[in-house]
């Protein structure tokens, strides 16, 4: 049984218009099914489960900021695709009561780490979705070598690569021609960016492997980022290593709920409702 939820988070990506609103609304809802409301997101961190109201982006934000915390987050999806948050914000009653009621399942997701040295210092980023090292200004292909648990993979010549958890699989990854992969798979995918030679395909992984990427071109320009935030630059032969985190992140679902539906919804397959 889920711990009981008394004290709820309720934080928003405050560029969205519809933000505020939905946050008073939400917190005046909590309240009156017992639970105490906490809007202030610096107190985040104390809450029984915290609330996040916005897209994917938002949701990344906050899985990062309480990873390894042990607490639950619980997305309402007020942004775009909403791969990551749990219900939209029509569903808002619904969800404060099924939380009120410790109606909700937790699911564990796997980050990642990134450990290198940027402009001779050293860089540690965590990311939930992905990796990615992309070229700089400059429209030419870059060149990196990449080895899995010490063994030569191959050198690619892309745009850019991607290394990504099975939750990452539905973002960049899957834009650049990587595989969807459920979460609870316990592997990473390395997925390149418009490839130079086209027999080279995302390879998958165990999440046991550290992968670590080089830069090999001296007279090009590229960048580190986690989740499509934190950045660093990249320079010729500097070495990145790759692995799984320590840290999990635990994602709030209704039940009912569940991956393939998502996919189903969000992607518009179409699918046997019997």
């Amino acid at each position: 049984m889920n711990k009981p939820v008394k004290k709820i988070a309720l934080v928003a990506n405050v560029n969205k218009p519809a933000a505020r609103r939905i946050v008073q609304r939400a917190a005046k809802l909590s309240a009156a099914a017992g639970m105490t409301p906490v809007t202030d997101e610096a107190k985040a961190h104390l809450a029984d489960l915290v609330m996040v109201f916005g897209g994917d982006g938002t949701m990344l934000h906050w899985a990062r900021e309480m990873a390894g915390s042990g607490t639950p987050i619980f997305g309402v999806n007020i942004g775009g695709m909403g791969f990551l948050t749990a219900v939209s914000g029509k569903e808002l009653a619904k969800a404060i009561q099924a939380v009120a009621a410790r109606k909700f399942s937790i699911e564990s997701r796997t980050l990642l780490t990134a450990n290198g040295k940027s402009n001779s210092k050293p860089f540690r980023l965590s990311a939930m979705n992905d990796m990615v090292i992309s070229r700089g200004t400059v429209p030419r292909m870059i060149r990196v070598e990449v080895k899995v648990d010490g063994e030569v993979l191959t050198v690619y010549r892309c745009d850019g690569l991607v290394v990504g958890t099975p939750t990452g699989s539905t973002a960049y990854s899957l834009a650049a021609g990587g595989a969807i992969v459920a979460p609870d798979a316990g592997v990473f995918s390395i997925t390149p960016v418009c490839p130079h030679t086209l027999s080279n395909r995302a390879v998958i992984v165990s999440q046991q492997s550290a992968v670590e990427v080089r830069m090999l071109d001296r007279q090009r320009e590229a960048t580190l980022s986690a989740d499509g935030s934190d950045v660093v630059a990249l320079v010729a032969d500097s070495s990145i290593m790759i692995r799984r985190s320590r840290r999990k992140v635990k994602l709030a679902r209704l039940p009912g709920s569940s991956f393939f539906q998502t996919l189903r919804q969000k992607l518009q397959w179409t699918g046997s409702h019997a």
